[in-house]
C-alpha cells in the first residue's frame, strides 16, 4: 500500500472522531465570530459554538446552500480578513453574483497535502511526469492538481485542455506517465491516437486520474484498454477545494474521503433529515481545516452513500460511492457545473425577459453536448427571421463564451417540451433523484 501520510490516513476510528470534534469546535467558533451569515443562523436557533460537545449534534445545525454563497457575494462568507487571502477563484464571473472562494496560505498547503494523498494512492511518485489537461482559469481544479503533484516532487506539465494532437505530441516527447483530465477528453485522445495510427504502448503512460463529470465502468474499461493505464476517479467541489475531496485507491471500491479535513453526512434531499448509515441520499460536507472559506453542512447536491467498512488498501477513512445521481438540476459536464438559472440570466441579459427554456444533455462519440431549446411565445416573439437569426447567433456566442465550449441553440414552438422539466439528461448512466427512489 502507498500512502502519502500514513499517520493520518490510517488512524483508528476513535482518533478520527476525536480530531473531528476538536476541529469542528474550532471551525464553529471561527465562523460564529467572523461570518455574519452563520452568526445569524446560529442565533436563530439559539446555538453557541460551545454548545456542541458531540459530533451527533452537528445534524442539528442549519444547512448551507449554493444560493447562500451567491447571496453573500463577494466576500461575505470569508472567515478571515482579505489581507490573509492569497488566492481568489470565482467561476462564472460573467454572472452578477457568482460563487467566490478564497484560500489562505495554509489552505493552499492543506490542498497540496490532500492532492498528494490522492496522487500517491493512485501510484504517482516523484519520478513521474504529470500532464494536467484541464483548463486553467477561474475554476479551481487544475491548480489543486498542480499543487499536489509538485508536493510529491513529480514533474508537472500544466498544458491545459484542447487540441488532442498537440496533447499527444507533448505526451510522447515529454514522456508523460500520468494524465489528469476529464474522462471524455481522455476518450478523445484515445480516438485521435487510433485515427493517427499511434500505438499507446509506445507512450510512457501508466495512470489516468479523471473526474469533474460522470463516467461509467464501461468507459473506465475502454480507457484502460486503449491507453494502457490504470484509470481512477476523483471527486471535488469548487465550493470546498476542488479535487482532493475524495479519491479512489487501486482497489476501486469507493472514493476515500479524508475525514481529518471533512465531515461527510447523508441526508434525504426532500425531508433534509439525516439518513441511516449505508443508506443513499444527498452528500453534505462540513469543512474542518479551511481558514478563508469554511463551510458548515454544505449541500453538495450529489447522491451517494457512505461506506464505513475497512478497505483492503489499509486506509481507515470512510468511502463514498461514485457519483451518478443528483438531487437538483445542476449539470456536470466537460469539467463544468452548470446551474440552469445561469442560462436564464444570459437569456434575460440578451432579451430583457426570461422565456421558457430547456437544457438537453447528450453524450455523442464520448463527448458531452448541450442543446438549449428556447420557446417562442407571446412574451418572447420575433416577427422577422432576421431577428430570430441574430438572437440565436448572439445566444450561441455568449453561452459558448460563458461555458468555454460550443453550445447548440434552437428556437422551438410552444408545447415542444414540458415547462416543469428544465433539464433533460440523456446520458444513460446519469440520473437526477426525481427519476429514482433513492430510499430503496
Amino acid at each position: 500500500m502507498q500512502c502519502w501520510d500514513n499517520k493520518n490516513e490510517c488512524m483508528d476510528r476513535a482518533e478520527i472522531e476525536q480530531l473531528q470534534l476538536e476541529r469542528l469546535q474550532a471551525t464553529l467558533n471561527r465562523v460564529y465570530k467572523n461570518v455574519s451569515h452563520y452568526r445569524h443562523l446560529f442565533r436563530q436557533i439559539d446555538f453557541l459554538p460551545e454548545d456542541l460537545n458531540s459530533l451527533d449534534k452537528l445534524s442539528e445545525l442549519p444547512l448551507t446552500t449554493r444560493q447562500d454563497l451567491m447571496d453573500n457575494y463577494p466576500y461575505g462568507m470569508f472567515a478571515v480578513p482579505l489581507r490573509e487571502v492569497v488566492r481568489i477563484l470565482a467561476p462564472a464571473l460573467t454572472l452578477d453574483k457568482p460563487m467566490v472562494t478564497g484560500f489562505t496560505t495554509n489552505d493552499l498547503d492543506r490542498w497540496a497535502e490532500l492532492m498528494a494523498r490522492n496522487l500517491t494512492a493512485v501510484g504517482v511518485g516523484k519520478d513521474d511526469v504529470v500532464q494536467i489537461s484541464l483548463n486553467f482559469g477561474m475554476v479551481t481544479g487544475p491548480f489543486g492538481v498542480q499543487l499536489g503533484a509538485e508536493r510529491i516532487g513529480a514533474s508537472v506539465i500544466p498544458v491545459s485542455g484542447g487540441n488532442p494532437f498537440h496533447q499527444l505530441k507533448i505526451m510522447r516527447d515529454f514522456r508523460t506517465t500520468t494524465l489528469v483530465s476529464i474522462p471524455t477528453f481522455a476518450m478523445q485522445l484515445a480516438r485521435t491516437m487510433e485515427s493517427a495510427g499511434i500505438d499507446s504502448k509506445m507512450l510512457s503512460l501508466k495512470y489516468g486520474v479523471f473526474g469533474s463529470e460522470p463516467w461509467p465502468e464501461d468507459m473506465r474499461k475502454r480507457l484502460e484498454e486503449s491507453l494502457h493505464i490504470t484509470a481512477t476517479d476523483g471527486y471535488g467541489l469548487t465550493e470546498v477545494f476542488g479535487p482532493g475531496v475524495a479519491w479512489e485507491c487501486p482497489e476501486k471500491n469507493g472514493l476515500h474521503i479524508p475525514e481529518d479535513h471533512f465531515i461527510p453526512e447523508i441526508i434525504d434531499p426532500v425531508s433534509l433529515k439525516p439518513q441511516p448509515s449505508g443508506m443513499e441520499g444527498e452528500l453534505v460536507i462540513t469543512t474542518l481545516t479551511k481558514e478563508a472559506f469554511p463551510l458548515i453542512r454544505f449541500r453538495t447536491g450529489d447522491i451517494t452513500k457512505i461506506d464505513n467498512s475497512a478497505c483492503a488498501c489499509g486506509r481507515t477513512h470512510s468511502r463514498i460511492d461514485r457519483i451518478f445521481k443528483r438531487s437538483d438540476d445542476i449539470i456536470a459536464m466537460r469539467g463544468t457545473s452548470i446551474i440552469p438559472g445561469q442560462i436564464g440570466l444570459v437569456l434575460e441579459r440578451i432579451n430583457q425577459v426570461v422565456p421558457h427554456y430547456q437544457l438537453v444533455v447528450e453524450r455523442k462519440d464520448h463527448q458531452d453536448q448541450l442543446l438549449v431549446m428556447v420557446e417562442i411565445s407571446d412574451r418572447f416573439f420575433f416577427d422577422e427571421m432576421k431577428k430570430q437569426r441574430r438572437f440565436v447567433e448572439r445566444l450561441h456566442r455568449e453561452l459558448s463564451e460563458f461555458l468555454g465550449w460550443e453550445v447548440s441553440v434552437k428556437l422551438v414552438e410552444p408545447g415542444t417540451f414540458e415547462h416543469s422539466l428544465i433539464v433533460v439528461d440523456k446520458r444513460q448512466f446519469y440520473f437526477h433523484s426525481r427519476d429514482l427512489d433513492i430510499t430503496a
